[in-house]
């Protein structure tokens, strides 16, 4: 067996699953590891961020779009700190990003003496945030956790997962045995009797309605043929954006597919948390069926369906499309219905302005496998519904956690893992200082985002809520900007200024083109943007 060091052990290890980039910040803790990188330089690239929040996030930006695991190496205690926001959003996203950190020197473990960066229990805390967190505390003992880490954020409902070591473990040296990846666990096998109990309620449905979530990412052309043979619109609120397309027939926003609702008598979830039916609409339509396809038997308890199949996305819905048409299902001939919503809803989301305009100029430049990262902005919040996606992941979020600051660092990793395509963050002034100091990131590795700021001097939606819902008393939400393009320039980032939609077109061709990180800021007046939560949570029906 080879003799390494601890570092070399995790660096062999992370190439042998196949990874290619890590984003980090180097600290005493973690000298050992960061010297590894360097020296394994032909197989791994370092990316270094300003700040631990960014290299979380691009973690997470990375690993949503290239749909592998994103990893990032930081220094314990408040350096992993900074990083748990990316670490929760990844939880909820249901992300692969591992974050790897150092520990106190291994005399000093669970002694509570106050060595730098300790906290009383550093593992704990991370398994609060995280699918599982382990301590490696012997070279040898690398290649088997890793493999093992690995293998658990990849199987069954995906997640982040933390491994930590003391400081002294990464310069230490060993006999290790190197370990091949291991297979994903094989998912659950959808149950047969669930599978026909479900294929005769969306064979009786006279309007069912399918919804997607970021579970079902990988199932599109099974959701889409099932979609198909029952004629049933694709809804999508956050994270399943694109699995059926929004120029699809029945690729369907919240916006349009609120209109459809009081008819619908079949729920069918997928890969979804049901966010937007349990609560976002306030009421089920009498009658209503719900059946639910998930590979985390957990989630049929935190909402039970009537009918509940455990399983894989894709599987599950393939074998109910496979039962329907085994029962010769017939069309139920709702796809003019469907299209006629979505015409409806079109033409009422265009008074959400100045937002649908500026959104539907970017549309208009960003090829069609563009990445669109959205942050929570006033244009954020209206892209959900109001900004067309054309394929899965290409439509960043931060998912339920709504994480303010973590749109543009998102987009950073999203282009390392996708170089060959256009990348564009959207985001507002308050979110985009949370992390403005990584344009330098952008410019020290050419990571050609371009950067949409839209300026209204203010925590725009916190503002509205203040002065709407507690007598016009606005406080903490207005906000002293620097000159964003100064700032950008400053940094060595080409910048300009867009005041109309047509000079964001104009500007984006320009930014495009330059293949080079590039903002643009866009200023908004202070309070004029339409409020897009009619959309979003629209108010319940009015009784009779």
């Amino acid at each position: 067996m080879p003799q390494m060091t601890g570092g070399d052990a995790v660096a062999e290890s992370l190439i042998q699953h196949g990874v290619e980039k890590i984003f980090g910040l180097p600290g005493a803790q973690l000298y050992g590891l960061f010297d590894a990188f360097a020296r394994r330089a032909d197989k791994l690239a370092v990316i270094t961020a300003r700040h631990e929040q960014t290299c979380g996030y691009m973690a997470l930006g990375y690993a949503k779009t290239a749909a592998r695991p994103g990893v990032y190496a930081v220094v314990p205690g408040p350096g992993v700190l900074n990083t748990t926001a990316s670490l929760a959003t990844a939880y909820g996203g249901n992300a692969p990003v591992l974050c790897l950190t150092g520990q106190v020197p291994s005399a000093f473990l669970g002694r509570g003496r106050g060595h730098l960066h300790e906290l009383p229990d550093q593992l704990a805390t991370l398994r609060l945030l995280t699918k599982r967190a382990e301590r490696i505390e012997h070279p040898a003992e690398a290649p088997a956790t890793i493999a093992s880490v690995f293998q658990t954020m990849l199987s069954g409902r995906r997640g982040p997962a933390a491994i930590e070591a003391p400081w002294d473990f990464f310069s230490a040296t060993a006999e290790v045995l190197p370990q091949q990846p291991l297979p994903p666990w094989s998912p659950p096998q959808p149950d047969p009797r669930q599978i026909e109990n479900a294929a005769a309620l969306l064979a009786d449905a006279a309007a069912p309605m399918i919804m997607v979530g970021g579970g079902a990412l990988d199932a599109g052309d099974a959701v889409r043929e099932l979609a198909e043979l029952v004629e049933a619109p694709v809804v999508a609120f956050r994270s399943g954006r694109g699995i059926v397309g929004d120029e699809h027939d029945l690729g369907t926003s919240v916006a349009a597919a609120y209109k459809l609702w009081p008819e619908t008598d079949v729920l069918l979830g997928i890969g979804t948390r049901l966010e937007v039916p349990c609560w976002r609409w306030s009421y089920m339509p009498d009658g209503l069926k719900i059946v639910r396809i998930d590979i985390d038997p957990a989630e049929m308890r935190r909402f039970a369906p009537h009918v509940p199949i455990v399983a894989d996305a894709r599987e599950g819905a393939a074998a109910l499309a496979a039962e329907l048409r085994r029962r010769g299902v017939r069309s139920k001939r709702r796809r003019a219905r469907i299209v006629e919503a979505k015409r409806e809803a079109a033409h009422e989301i265009e008074k959400v302005q100045p937002q649908m305009a500026f959104l539907k100029a970017i549309r208009d430049v960003l090829p069609r496998d563009g990445i669109f990262a959205e942050e929570l902005s006033l244009v954020g919040f209206t892209s959900i519904f109001g900004f067309p996606i054309y394929s899965p992941r290409t439509f960043l979020t931060s998912g339920y956690q709504g994480t303010l600051g973590s749109g543009f660092p998102m987009a950073l990793g999203a282009k390392v893992a996708a170089p060959e395509r256009a990348v564009v963050s959207v985001t507002g002034d308050g979110g985009f200082m949370f992390a403005a100091q990584e344009l330098a990131t952008a410019v020290q590795y050419g990571i050609a985002v371009v950067t949409i700021v839209f300026n209204n001097n203010a925590f725009g939606n916190v503002r509205r809520d203040q002065q709407n819902l507690f007598d016009g008393r606005v406080i903490g939400a207005d906000l002293v900007n620097p000159d964003f393009v100064k700032l950008a320039e400053s940094f060595g980032v080409s910048a300009e200024r867009a005041r109309t939609p047509e000079e964001l077109r104009v500007s984006l061709e320009r930014a495009f083109a330059a293949d080079e990180p590039y903002l643009i800021e866009v200023p908004i007046e202070r309070g004029s943007e339409v409020s897009p939560w009619e959309f979003l949570q629209p108010p319940p029906p009015k009784r009779r």
